[in-house]
């Protein structure tokens, strides 16, 4: 049963320091315990109601990330592994993760296993995480291995934000454009069309479109941009619920003309260190990869990982695994071919993670500095040619004039 279980949520009424009325609620493992907390927050309990079990906890990968380097030096320190989780959850504030050690701590002080506490919260911790908390458990070198798993997630959560930076402006400014390309035709080309039918002349071809685009946005514009929002929502949340569509989607991403091969070496940038860390760690090959589903982030890679473990289990070499499940290029396949025969496999894995991530790093670079000079161009097109097709009119009869 996992230990968060155990846990209530508890209404209570007291006094402070000053002796002022309070309330609020508290979560605890039982009622003595919420008495403790509110205890060293200075309250005097006058009444504790329970009102059920809590719902299960939930942390942040930020604040699992923050908790990982702190237990790695209050270990180095020379604290108990007990000790340092009851220090970690008595200061942590807001959020599951302090409810999340708390129940560790109590894991640990009746003698399970680190790594077991661990895996009662796999939406915390995946199994990468356990698998190398477990090797560091047999090995005796636990807080390395927990400050290499912070400096992993540092890294890929620093990749992840320059990533999403990345994609997010060139999206967010042609989502402007297309805004105030919108509000133009709806807002001030009708304008400009009263002032043609004055005219009582044949309009130039770009002005009839334009014109015509603005009566239809009009008109249709609004149910249109509902339409689309409801589903988008709809697409979202199916594939949220379905793996195929989550799987295509990835797929999909894979090949994108820019973004795709940005996409693939992050994703060959994960998997390698991941599985050279554990080889690095004493894990055996064959068992490394239970622990490597969910590592790359993407399901076309985790969907080949289940694929050469099987071919793996088969009898089959790493490199022809990898070479047959089509993700991974050929300067990645060949290099662990060559580290199979001479048996430095874990070592080659971490030089070609180490190389992958500078090559997100260059493409991440070069991505945003071709994006900001494409969307100077749209961004000017559709604004221009705007303002070009309503002034073509005037200028011509002008000319005429």
């Amino acid at each position: 049963m996992m230990s968060d279980a155990l846990e209530k949520r508890f209404a209570w009424h007291g006094l402070d320091a000053e002796g002022r009325s309070k309330r609020g609620k508290i979560i605890a493992s039982d009622a003595l315990a919420a008495r403790a907390s509110l205890r060293r927050e200075g309250m005097i309990v006058t009444a504790l109601e329970t009102l059920g079990a809590a719902p299960p906890p939930k942390a942040k990968a930020a604040d699992v990330t923050v908790f990982t380097r702190q237990l790695a030096g209050l270990l180095r320190a020379g604290l108990p592994l007990a000790g340092a989780l009851e220090l970690l959850g008595g200061s942590a504030a807001g959020g599951g993760l302090p409810r999340i050690v708390r129940a560790l701590a109590r894991e640990i002080t009746r003698g399970v296993p680190f790594s077991a506490a661990l895996a009662q919260h796999p939406a915390a911790f995946g199994a990468l995480y356990c698998q190398l908390v477990s090797v560091g458990e047999v090995a005796g070198a636990l807080p390395t291995v927990l400050a290499r798993l912070a400096d992993d997630r540092e890294r890929a959560a620093s990749q992840r934000a320059r990533l999403r930076a990345a994609l997010t402006y060139p999206l967010m400014v042609l989502l402007l454009s297309l805004a105030i390309t919108a509000g133009l035709l709806i807002g001030v080309v009708p304008t400009f069309k009263t002032i043609f039918d004055g005219f009582g002349a044949a309009l130039p071809a770009p002005t009839r479109f334009v014109l015509a685009l603005s009566n239809g946005v009009a008109r249709v514009g609004v149910p249109v941009a509902v339409a689309l929002g409801c589903a988008a929502v709809v697409a979202w949340n199916w594939m949220k619920r379905s793996p195929d569509a989550r799987e295509s989607a990835d797929r999909v991403a894979l090949h994108l003309p820019l973004a795709g091969k940005l996409l693939r070496a992050l994703a060959v940038a994960r998997w390698s260190r991941a599985l050279g860390t554990l080889l690095s760690a004493g894990t055996p090959l064959s068992d490394a990869f239970d622990s490597l589903t969910h590592a790359t982030g993407n399901r076309v890679f985790d969907r080949a990982t289940v694929d050469i473990a099987a071919r793996l289990r088969n009898g089959e070499r790493l490199a022809a695994a990898m070479r047959a499940s089509g993700c991974f290029p050929q300067d990645v396949v060949q290099p662990i071919a060559v580290a199979e025969e001479s048996g430095s496999l874990d070592a080659m894995l971490l030089d070609l993670a180490t190389l992958a991530d500078r090559q997100v790093d260059e493409r991440i670079g070069g991505f945003a500095s071709l994006c900001e000079p494409i969307v100077i161009v749209v961004l000017g097109a559709l604004v221009g040619g705007l303002v070009i097709a309503m002034y073509l009119p005037i200028i011509q009869l002008g000319n005429v004039v």
